[in-house]
């Protein structure tokens, strides 16, 4: 199989993603739950993930490193820490749901930051005119994982420390192929999943929390420290860490993330943007086709979009799996990102890729999308 759906997550990992999962299995207990050397040796191997993911985003405290299941629980947990219900927040148009249905549920104000496809410029307009005094949060996507558009987050971040406005920030498509430093940003949370760009296994993620930040746990339980109280810690990562941590999963994303840091951001994002520009380049020549593709390759990431006029996207993406091609078709939980370029009535076909991609998997896709289209 031709696997083109990383974006949801990616599929092909590091082997030494998978060895140390089945070590981690047959060697690790619980972390704070004893002190014998299976329960140890899970500590142990927890710390170093997260120090390995201090290092890799610029947090000084690995403390301020939280595992969560996934990016949405990330996410969930600084919402809910920052945004009080009815609060007014500023969000890009090109959001996914794991930041606007948590607003819904909260009965949020929402304001939303609209502009073209890929106009950089135009979004920033947009948060400087949204971001105003009665805003109590900003959230905000890093990349669309419609579109791979990147948007500016450094100048918008910016704009928010200028303006006294908490930011969050939604890593699910940059962390791994794009720099995330947390300490430039000055970011309150950012989330993240494991399972895509970081290359670790599905039920695994990362909540980034600012020096400081007041938080929220999602859930309460235990947490192996201050067993005696019946109120959860006040202290990370513990205050929002209850029950048993996904130890295997854990030991998977520290080695997804010695990976990513061995490869660097730099060398994994160049090989996704010849990929993506690969694909762009030869699919543009097939008829009937709507290609989103940036102009300017600094402002699109590893993720394509198109539609074809003679065939419905779903089909599109069920004749392509057909052949043995894995790509994503409809709205990929992201209706803000389609209604910004456009395309909710259709939705897109979305290919995205991956490190372990390669350009004969392009020439195949494009081969196949023609003769679909022919």
């Amino acid at each position: 199989m031709i696997y083109l759906d990383s974006a949801a997550t990616t599929l092909q990992k590091p082997p030494s993603v998978r060895r140390a999962m089945l070590s981690a299995m047959e060697r690790m207990a619980s972390p704070g739950r004893g002190g014998h050397k299976p329960a140890m040796l899970a500590a142990e191997t927890a710390f170093r993930c997260r120090e390995a993911a201090a290092g890799l985003f610029h947090l000084e405290d690995p403390e301020n490193v939280v595992f969560t299941l996934n990016a949405t629980h990330a996410l969930n947990l600084a919402i809910k820490s920052v945004i009080k219900p009815g609060d007014a927040v500023v969000v890009s148009g090109y959001e996914h749901n794991a930041v606007t249905r948590p607003l819904a549920a909260l009965g949020c104000r929402i304001k939303t930051a609209r502009a073209p496809l890929f106009d950089r410029e135009a979004i920033l307009a947009a948060f400087e005119e949204q971001v105003t005094g009665e805003v109590s949060c900003v959230v905000c996507t890093h990349v669309s994982n419609v579109f791979g558009f990147i948007l500016p987050v450094e100048e918008i971040a910016a704009l928010c420390r200028r303006r006294g406005v908490p930011m969050i920030l939604d890593a699910s498509q940059s962390a791994g192929a794009l720099p995330v430093h947390m300490d430039e940003l000055g970011c309150a949370f950012i989330g993240m999943p494991g399972h895509k760009g970081l290359y670790g296994p599905q039920g695994t993620g990362l909540l980034l929390c600012g020096e400081g930040r007041e938080t929220v746990p999602l859930l309460e339980g235990g947490t192996g420290s201050l067993s005696a109280r019946q109120e959860m810690p006040d202290f990370l990562p513990d205050r929002l860490e209850a029950g048993t941590h996904n130890i295997p999963g854990i030991a998977g994303l520290l080695e997804g993330i010695r990976f990513v840091r061995s490869r660097g951001n730099e060398a994994i994002l160049r090989r996704e943007r010849a990929l993506t520009r690969q694909a762009a380049e030869g699919l543009a020549a097939v008829p009937g086709i709507t290609l989103y593709a940036a102009s300017r390759s600094e402002t699109q990431a590893g993720v394509l979009s198109f539609q074809l006029a003679s065939l419905d996207c779903e089909e599109v993406g069920e004749r392509l799996g057909q052949r043995g091609i894995a790509v994503r078709a409809g709205l990929h939980c992201a209706p803000y990102a389609h209604e910004s370029a456009g395309t909710k009535e259709k939705g897109t076909v979305r290919i995205s890729f991956s490190d372990f991609n390669t350009p004969a998997e392009v020439q195949t896709l494009v081969r196949e999308v023609s003769r679909l289209a022919g």
